[in-house]
């Protein structure tokens, strides 16, 4: 694999069909002990994680969780720790005033590794309603029937 380009290990799937990401970030993670050695055997959830800024004007996340590792043994990590994410100053300060916002939230979308180091994804996303849901749901359907009609058409 050439150098920059990231292998995905977790994605949060649900992350698109809760929210409508406006903005991307990508961020690095810090980590501790065996934390890395797990993320590369793919033991990493994203699924209820989310982002915070605190009163430092620091970016956690938070709960996302990376399984101990096998052979770690006393070296092993918390799984769902809070991890700081290094992101620049001026991204940051862009990120206070939208998350401010009614209805925004930093979401993380995807972990992967480039370069060597582990990096997330982030996106500003603002909530989506129930009916907006229901209209993206409707709109799946109707490409797949549209899709599986192609399909059935071209045989």
């Amino acid at each position: 694999m050439p150098k920059g380009h990231g292998k995905v290990y977790a994605q949060n799937k649900r992350a698109s069909h809760d929210y409508f990401i406006e903005e991307t970030y990508e961020a690095g993670i810090v980590l501790q002990g065996t934390e890395i050695k797990s993320i590369r055997n793919g033991r990493v959830n994203l699924k209820d994680a989310h982002a915070r800024i605190d009163r430092r004007g620091e970016v956690y996340l938070i709960n996302m969780h990376i399984s101990p590792y096998e052979q770690g043994n006393r070296f092993n990590h918390d799984p769902t720790r809070s991890r700081k994410l290094l992101l620049h100053r001026k991204q940051i300060d862009k990120l206070i005033g939208m998350t401010q916002q009614q209805g925004y939230a930093l979401v993380p979308l995807k972990l992967y590794i480039k370069d060597g180091y582990a990096k997330i994804l982030l996106g500003l996303g603002k909530g989506k309603k129930k009916y907006d849901k229901r209209e993206d749901l409707k709109q799946k359907q109707m490409k797949r029937d549209i899709d599986r009609a192609m399909k059935e058409h071209v045989r």
